[in-house]
């Protein structure tokens, strides 16, 4: 539920994921999920071809049950490196069987056997080479493969309703849970921070924080707008988003090739990650997202004071090659998302896990 802090003479509404609106009702169908590693399984393909020659050792690696970071951290050891010279596109589920380059800056450095690796639950699967330091954000998309178990053989036949949904119309671009810390700490701390001026000092912390507190705002503004003029509709004002890319533009008239546009998923509508400027939306969605705001005026304000700027983020998400299969005791589902998108943002459209 959503929680209040109150700090003095001010409030924190804190918006948790499970309060968001359903797009298509809440499921009545309960899975377990990730009872083990292997039922959470990720594979990352990168929007580029490493070129094959070059300073940087591209690795891509096998790792189970293991935090990216500390594997980050067991390759600068093996080769005797410094951390800030490992790069890599994306951070990866712990709970998990995930697959992910990593590179590695080899320059004035020998270059070590890689055959001699040796560090439980991680195992490199190819290794290739590139003139330039992967960056944080180079993925394409991730593949993901999630087993289900527990659901009762009376709801299959809703599942598979909803997965037809959704590979119609899509589901919300929520941030998920693990954006927000165990038991939403991250924005706990953020109130702290806004409130009291309780500075983090580490820089990555303070990232970590902020994206938490803008996540959430982002969450409560799209779903008051579900909540409010409901799903695949579209206001005068959007600012609409080129699918695949990150460009925008204004559409303040919604005439019948914008609409034959969104129908078949060429756009998205899309909702502001706050900052300081204008909201770039007009007319009816900017009389909507004003109202919406000022429920969140205190975190708004807080995100605005850090030197954030008004950003947009995509609406809605359709997850690629979106298949489930059924067995007597589970339920597999395969599909395919953008980077910063999040597999359990599907998987909360079609059961209660």
């Amino acid at each position: 539920m959503t929680e209040t802090v109150e700090l003095s003479d001010e409030q924190y509404a804190i918006v948790k994921v499970e309060d968001l609106v359903y797009v298509y009702g809440r499921p009545e169908a309960s899975a377990q999920f990730k009872l083990n590693s292997a039922d959470f399984i990720v594979r990352e393909t990168l929007s580029f071809e490493p070129e094959g020659e070059g300073t940087h050792a591209f690795l891509y690696i096998e790792k189970i049950n293991t935090n990216t970071e500390w594997l980050v951290r067991q390759l600068a050891r093996f080769v005797g490196t410094e951390t800030r010279n490992i790069g890599y596109a994306g951070l990866k589920d712990r709970n998990a069987v995930t697959y992910q380059w990593l590179s590695v800056n080899l320059e004035g450095i020998e270059e070590p056997d890689w055959d001699n690796f040796d560090v439980v639950g991680c195992k490199i699967i190819k290794k290739t080479y590139h003139r330039k330091k992967l960056k944080r954000g180079s993925i394409k998309y991730n593949s993901f493969q999630i087993v289900l178990k527990g659901i009762e053989q009376k709801y299959r036949v809703e599942i598979d309703a909803r997965i037809e949904q959704i590979k119609n119309s899509g589901v919300p671009n929520y941030f998920a849970q693990q954006r927000f810390g165990h038991d939403y700490n991250n924005l706990f701390r953020a109130v702290l921070w806004f409130r009291n001026g309780h500075k983090i000092k580490k820089r990555a912390e303070r990232g970590i924080i902020l994206s938490a507190a803008r996540s959430m705002v982002f969450n409560y503004m799209l779903s008051q707008r579900i909540e409010k003029i409901g799903w695949n509709e579209l206001l005068t004002g959007e600012v609409m988003m080129l699918d695949g890319t990150h460009s925008f533009f204004s559409a303040g008239i919604i005439d019948d090739e914008l609409l034959e546009r969104f129908m078949q998923g060429d756009i998205h509508p899309t909702s502001v990650l706050w900052g300081r400027g204008c909201l770039s939306s007009e007319k009816q969605l900017l009389e909507l997202e004003q109202e919406k705001s000022e429920n969140l005026s205190n975190w708004c304000r807080g995100l605005e004071m850090q030197g954030l700027k008004q950003e947009r983020r995509a609406a809605r998400l359709f997850p690629r090659d979106l298949l489930v299969s059924h067995s007597p005791q589970n339920s597999t589902l395969s599909f395919s998302l953008p980077s910063g998108c999040y597999a359990t943002t599907v998987l909360r459209e079609i059961v209660q896990f």
